[in-house]
C-alpha cells in the first residue's frame, strides 16, 4: 500500500510537538550545570570584597618580615648586593621599568587586593601592575609547568582556610632585595579571616640552596566596604626608572629644547650674572 508522504510528514510533526510540551513536565527538577556549580562556590568562606594591607606591618617598626635565614652561598650573594648598594647600584628593582614584583613580593605591596571566586578557582587581583592570581581548587600542577612572575598555584578548603600551593617562577623575581631564588622554590600560603573585617595571609617559603631554614611571615588586610580595584597603568607617565646595576634614572622631560617645558629653558651660563666676591 501506498503511503502518502504529507500524512507522514504531519504525523512526525505532531510527535515532535508532543515530546516537546512532555519536556518541562520530564525535566521539572533540572538543575543546569553551571547553576549547580556556582551553588558550590556559595558554600566557601566569603573573602568578597575589597582589602587593604596593614601598612604597620609593611613599613613599620617590628611589622616588617624578619630577614631568611640564608645558606652560605646565598648570604655571600646577598653581601655582594649590599657592598654595590653602598657604591650606587641596587637603589631600584626592575620594578621601576615596569616589570611586576611577581611572586611573593607582590603581596607584600602597599596597595589592595580583590577576591573573586569562580567554579574551582579563586582569583586574586592585585591593583600594583594590574596582576591577578589564579588558584585553581583540588587539581594538580601542570607536569612541566612555566616560569611565570606569580608563578602556578593549586589549592584546597581546609575549614574556613584556603591553602595555596605555588611553584614555578621566573627568576625576575626574588624572595627579598639581594635574594634571588632558584627553580626549587615553593611558596605556602594560608588565607583566612581573625574577624569579618580582617583577613590574615600566613606564607611559609622553601627554597633549598637558598634558604637553610623555611621563611615565614603573616600580612594581615583589612576590609574597605565600597573601595575598588583601581587601574594601574605603569607605563603612564613613567619617569622613575633604572639602569641594569639599579641605578636611578629620574626623567623629567625637561629636554632644553622643549620650549612646553614648565620650568622654564635651562639658565644661561653667564658668568656677568653670578654674584661678585667680597
Amino acid at each position: 500500500m501506498k503511503i502518502d508522504r504529507r500524512f507522514t510528514r504531519l504525523a512526525l510533526g505532531s510527535a515532535a510537538l508532543a515530546l516537546a510540551a512532555a519536556a518541562p513536565a520530564q525535566n521539572a527538577n533540572f538543575v543546569p550545570k553551571r547553576a549547580s556549580a556556582y551553588s558550590e562556590v556559595t558554600k566557601w568562606p566569603d573573602f568578597s570584597g575589597v582589602w587593604s594591607p596593614d601598612w604597620s606591618q609593611l613599613f613599620g617598626p617590628g611589622g616588617r618580615a624578619g630577614p631568611a635565614k640564608l645558606t652560605p652561598e646565598a648570604q655571600a650573594k646577598l653581601d655582594a648586593y649590599n657592598a654595590a648598594k653602598k657604591q650606587g647600584e641596587h637603589q631600584q628593582s626592575q620594578a621601576a621599568n615596569c616589570l611586576p614584583n611577581g611572586m611573593p613580593q607582590i603581596m607584600r605591596q602597599p596597595y589592595p587586593i580583590e577576591f573573586l571566586y569562580s567554579p574551582g578557582r579563586v582569583t586574586i587581583f592585585i591593583e600594583s601592575y594590574s596582576q591577578v592570581r589564579r588558584i585553581y581548587l583540588n587539581a594538580q600542577f601542570p607536569k612541566d609547568p612555566e616560569n611565570l612572575f606569580n608563578g602556578n598555584s593549586i589549592g584546597h578548603w581546609e575549614g574556613d582556610t584556603l591553602v595555596v600551593d605555588t611553584i614555578g617562577f621566573t627568576p625576575e623575581s626574588v624572595i627579598s632585595d639581594g635574594v634571588p631564588h632558584n627553580d626549587k622554590m615553593r611558596i605556602q600560603e594560608r588565607i583566612h579571616k581573625v574577624s569579618p573585617t580582617r583577613l590574615v595571609i600566613d606564607t611559609t617559603i622553601t627554597d633549598p640552596g637558598v634558604l637553610a631554614a623555611p621563611y615565614t611571615y603573616s600580612q594581615a588586610f583589612d576590609k574597605k566596604p565600597g573601595w575598588q580595584i583601581r587601574e594601574y597603568v605603569c607605563e603612564e607617565n613613567d619617569r622613575d626608572s633604572a639602569d641594569a646595576e639599579g641605578r636611578a634614572h629620574l626623567d623629567l622631560g625637561l629636554d632644553q629644547n622643549n620650549s612646553e617645558d614648565p620650568f622654564g629653558p635651562p639658565p644661561a651660563d653667564d658668568k656677568s650674572q653670578a654674584p661678585k666676591g667680597k
